[in-house]
């Protein structure tokens, strides 16, 4: 039966329990969802295959064998993290403009401190994770979620 914590009192935390991009269970579990939200927001973007392949940090060719559903790998920790920011910029876009504009955003020149009048396409793949979880973070502030 399961133990009853009283009120006020806290849960033991469980380091097993925690889900992460570095356990193999949790990467076979989510890569194949990630890669489905990922293709869906590469094809509403407009993006091409090697900006596509670039974002997710893999070649073109791997790229060619995902799009097609030929892929049959678990992304690594890397591929997920870089996934993970990209719909989440995509998610915090679409909260922010009720438009269209949530799909043009990121293939526009932005003046934005992290963009540099680059698009924040570029800048993201240019800048590899770090400036993917930056932008996330930029939507994120921008629209009042932080």
């Amino acid at each position: 039966m399961a133990d009853i914590i009283k009120l006020g009192a806290r849960a033991p935390l469980t380091p097993i329990d925690v889900q992460t991009f570095s356990k193999g269970e949790d990467r076979n579990r989510l890569s194949g969802v990630a890669l489905k939200a990922f293709r869906s927001l590469i094809d509403q973007w407009g993006l091409s295959n090697s900006e596509a392949a670039a974002l997710l940090g893999v070649s073109d060719s791997t790229w060619d064998r995902i799009k097609r559903g030929a892929w049959d790998q678990p992304l690594s920790q890397d591929q997920l993290t870089r996934a993970s920011a990209t719909i989440g910029v995509y998610k915090g876009l679409h909260l922010l403009f009720a438009d269209e504009m949530a799909d043009r955003w990121p293939k526009l020149p932005n003046r934005g401190p992290i963009f540099q009048r680059a698009s924040p396409i570029q800048a993201m793949i240019e800048g590899g994770i770090p400036v993917m979880l930056e932008t996330r973070r930029y939507i994120d502030a921008v629209r009042g979620g932080l």
